[in-house]
Order: structure tokens, then C-alpha cells, then sequence
């Protein structure tokens, strides 16, 4: 999944892409790269992002959903919101998947419209919003964090049944980085395969995140702290990690090096790559 953010905010990429003709270059590369889905996001969603209003946010991203949408083919196009109104319109430019970082809780009307669209739909786990999620978050936060990150999804997962979602359009997200401290992050991606558990696609967004700089910036190796495009190795590691575990979307910014890594990966893992005639 390749991340085209529209924002002016997003703490990788912000304002690179908030030209809609820029945006839509931007996915058809990250198709070219391998991405199988491009998850189109017009509101950032960073440790104390400020909200965007309903008109801003249409404004932004329908015209890249749109233009995607004529340009790449069967490649799946994703809607990143929490605001019914704009998935809505989403889904008639050309979305088929809803990422949905509120699970569902930030607007009534969201079940709905992914209902009646029979769009795909991807809930995730977020302590408070944006603006709070990291606030206050210490290890006290949970008593056991894949414990309750679990419990969390399976209820949310009903939910959206309950809504007339068919339980086989839905993602789970346990929002790595998502009001959670590194240890929580490692902990999760640790026992991912608990979440597996749940029976529906696990979807791992760790890509360029700040927990993955504090991670080396405590090694001798870092010099300082990292950019989130010195966060690459991190990003590969832990999508590497989480495929092992029994992850199938990734979502990154960085498709080409990412999507090299998890080939490798996979065919280490299954055991069933045969070589070309022109591959040693």
C-alpha cells in the first residue's frame, strides 16, 4: 500500500504532493514501484495534527482519487478518513477501500456508507485522536497491549458486521505508533501473529516512524537524530518482521526498496521460488 499524502502537515512528506497533479504522479509511480493499493489521505493524522474541515479535505483529495482512478488501471485506490462525507465522495471518484483510522467511532454515518458501497473497509486501533494520542502514553497505558489491542479490534470488527459490512471486506490495523510507546510498538509486532488470529488481512504501517529513529538514535551508529527518510531501514526491518508473522498489507512511502525486501522475504519463507533459464 503507498502512501500519497495531500497535506501540507504529513510528518514525511507534507506539502510535497499538495498539487492534485503532483499527487496523482506520485501514485501512478508507486504503482510502477509495486504498489497494489494507493491509499490517498487529505487530513494528517501525526502526533497533534490539526483537524481538516469536510470542504478542505473533498477539496483535496476527490480530484486525485479521480485522476488514479483513470490512470492505473485494476491497482486498488484507497480513501484515508474518519468523515463519511468524504469516503462517500470517494467511493464515487473511484475509491474501493475505506482506511478508517477512528474504527469506525469518529463519524456515525461511516458504517453506513461503507455498507452501501460494498467498499473494502480498514479499521484501526488509536488511543484518543490525533491531537491526543500521545499524550500521557507511558507503559501504564495498557495492561497488556496486544491484549487489548485485539479485544479492541474483534469489537469494532462486529461492529461493522453488525452495520452490514461483510466481515470479508475488513482490514485490522493495530496502529503502530498510534498513542503507543516504542516498547508497545515492539510488542505488537512481536505477537503479531496473535492478531492474525482475528482471521481477516493485518495491515502494518510502521513506515518511517518516529519509534524506529529512537531505536538507533540509541545505538552508536546515529550520529543525531533521523530524518523519517534515514527511518528506511527501520520501516524494511519491521515490514520484514510483520510478513513473517503473518502481516499481507504493508503500507509505506517507500514501495520500491520495501517491496524488494518482502519478495526476498517471501520466497525465503515459503521455500518455493524456482529459478528463471537467466537467473543463477
Amino acid at each position: 500500500m503507498g502512501v500519497v499524502n495531500v497535506t501540507p502537515d504529513s510528518f514525511s512528506d507534507g506539502g510535497l504532493f499538495l498539487d492534485e497533479h503532483a499527487a496523482i504522479d506520485h501514485g501512478v509511480e508507486l504503482v510502477e514501484q509495486g504498489a497494489h493499493i494507493v491509499d490517498v489521505g487529505g487530513e494528517s493524522t501525526r502526533p497533534g495534527a490539526e483537524p481538516v474541515g469536510v470542504e478542505e479535505e473533498l477539496r483535496r483529495v476527490v480530484p486525485v482519487v479521480r485522476g488514479l482512478s483513470q490512470r492505473v488501471g485494476t491497482t486498488q485506490i484507497s480513501i484515508d478518513t474518519s468523515k463519511a462525507a468524504v469516503a462517500q465522495a470517494a467511493v464515487g471518484a473511484g475509491a474501493t477501500l475505506v482506511n478508517d483510522v477512528s474504527a469506525l467511532r469518529a463519524d456515525p454515518e461511516m458504517a453506513g456508507v461503507v455498507a452501501a458501497s460494498g467498499a473494502d473497509c480498514c479499521l484501526m486501533h488509536m488511543l484518543g485522536e490525533p491531537r491526543t494520542m500521545q499524550r500521557g502514553v507511558g507503559r501504564s497505558s495498557y495492561t497488556d497491549v496486544v491484549d487489548e489491542v485485539k479485544a479492541f479490534l474483534e469489537e469494532r470488527m462486529a461492529f461493522a458486521v453488525g452495520e452490514g459490512i461483510a466481515e470479508a471486506r475488513i482490514l485490522l490495523d493495530p496502529g503502530i505508533g498510534f498513542g503507543k510507546t516504542v516498547a508497545h510498538n515492539l510488542e505488537l509486532l512481536r505477537r503479531l501473529d496473535e492478531l492474525v488470529a482475528l482471521g481477516r488481512l493485518i495491515v502494518i504501517g510502521t513506515s518511517r516512524k518516529s519509534f524506529l529513529g529512537r531505536i538507533s538514535e540509541g545505538s552508536s551508529h546515529a550520529a543525531g537524530p533521523l530524518t523519517s527518510e534515514q527511518r528506511l531501514p527501520g520501516t524494511i526491518a519491521t515490514n520484514v518482521m510483520a510478513l513473517e508473522r503473518g502481516a499481507s498489507v504493508f503500507r509505506v512511502h517507500d514501495v520500491a526498496p520495501v517491496a524488494a525486501a518482502l519478495e526476498v522475504a517471501s520466497a525465503t519463507l515459503s521455500g518455493k521460488w524456482t529459478a528463471s533459464p537467466t537467473t543463477s
